[in-house]
């Protein structure tokens, strides 16, 4: 990788994660599942296996739904799972194959797990792979490359984090 080019967006996801990590050592199990309004996307136990099922349309409906802790970090998990299969040259996962672990532990576990193997995608990347056609997420816009998918998923990130951020703290608030 070259140091000098990529250090920026290296940074730039390392403070992201930092800020994030204060959140992940403070989540509490119950926060995941904390409705925060009446309209909210969540998970939900399937009554046939008891796997967890993410609320979700293909038409973001209007009002947009609250999302829950528990599906934004299912959220993190799919599109940052899907930019991983991108960067590693394997057959993306569909939306229906991302099992969210459930609350608690298991899911700051599969996160840091997804920091981690990203981690290793991104030191492995040659200067000819970040200036590469990016498949995802702009379905192999020439415009757009591994680059750009980079800084993507920083943006993408930093958002996630804030909300999950601003849950955790409006849940601790509202209990004072």
């Amino acid at each position: 990788m070259d140091t000098a080019r990529h250090e920026l967006p290296r940074w730039q996801f390392d403070l992201t994660w930092s800020l994030f990590e204060y959140h992940l050592e403070r989540l509490e199990p119950e926060d995941f599942l904390w409705e925060p309004a009446p309209l909210c996307w969540t998970l939900r136990r399937d009554g046939e296996d008891g796997a967890w099922v993410p609320d979700f349309a293909e038409t973001e409906p209007d009002p947009v739904p609250v999302p829950t802790v528990a599906w934004l970090s299912w959220h993190i998990g799919w599109w940052w799972g899907v930019a991983l299969d991108h960067a590693r040259g394997r057959t993306p996962r569909e939306r229906a194959e991302v099992v969210w672990p459930g609350r608690g532990e298991a899911s700051v576990e599969w996160l840091r797990g997804l920091r981690a193997e990203w981690t290793a995608a991104l030191e492995e990347l040659g200067e000819e792979e970040w200036q590469a056609t990016a498949a995802f997420p702009w379905r192999n816009d020439p415009e757009y490359t591994v680059a750009h998918m980079v800084a993507w998923v920083n943006a993408e990130l930093m958002k996630n984090v804030a909300e999950i951020g601003q849950l955790r703290m409006l849940r601790a608030a509202s209990r004072s």
